[in-house]
């Protein structure tokens, strides 16, 4: 009759008082499959013992069963994983296009490309406003602060449209993501 260890499942010798793959200590008793450690049974000798310093019967620790790995599947919805696209500009769109479960889905792909042309559209344009000459000071105050509110208000409505499970494409940018979402399929 095969031997199998508690903590891992390996086969082991009848002999054996350890495990060679986990080093579990190995009941006397067990048998084929996975079974529960068992307490020698010593009932017919063992009587209660009473008063300070008695005998203890003989501790067998609980049963563990095996190992299980994590499912392989996705924890968020593609709705849930677009619109966490867009909090971070391009650090969370590249961080869906590595991810494994989400990669292959082409509405997150579509989004994460989105959210990273929309963080390079609004870095060009702060890049060139600011290129103005000196005596435009007060324009380009107001035009780099224009580009802010357009980004926090473009990434707010952006991860409302992806949360409602909308494919909604910005003028040149989703165009851009669209086609990068549908080549990039692994």
């Amino acid at each position: 009759m095969a031997k199998f260890c508690t903590q891992c499942g390996a086969q082991v010798d009848e002999a054996a008082k350890f495990c060679k793959k986990c080093g579990a200590r190995l009941a006397p008793t067990q048998s084929a499959g996975y079974s529960a450690p068992t307490i020698n049974n010593q009932a017919s000798n063992y009587q209660e013992p009473s008063g300070f310093g008695a005998a203890q019967p003989p501790y067998q620790q609980p049963y563990q069963p095996p190992y299980q790995g994590p499912a392989a599947q996705a924890d968020l919805k593609p709705n849930v994983a677009g619109m966490l696209c867009y909090p971070l500009s391009f650090i969370t769109g590249i961080l869906f296009l590595v991810l494994t479960p989400y990669n292959r889905d082409r509405f997150v792909r579509f989004h994460a490309w989105q959210s990273i042309f929309f963080f390079l559209a609004m870095l060009v344009l702060s890049f060139a406003v600011r290129l103005f000459p000196g005596f435009l000071w007060f324009f380009e105050w107001i035009f780099i602060s224009a580009l802010q509110l357009l980004a926090l208000g473009g990434t707010g409505w952006l991860m409302y449209k992806a949360y409602n499970n909308e494919l909604f494409k910005l003028p040149v940018v989703g165009d851009w993501a669209e086609k990068q979402a549908s080549k990039d399929a692994p």
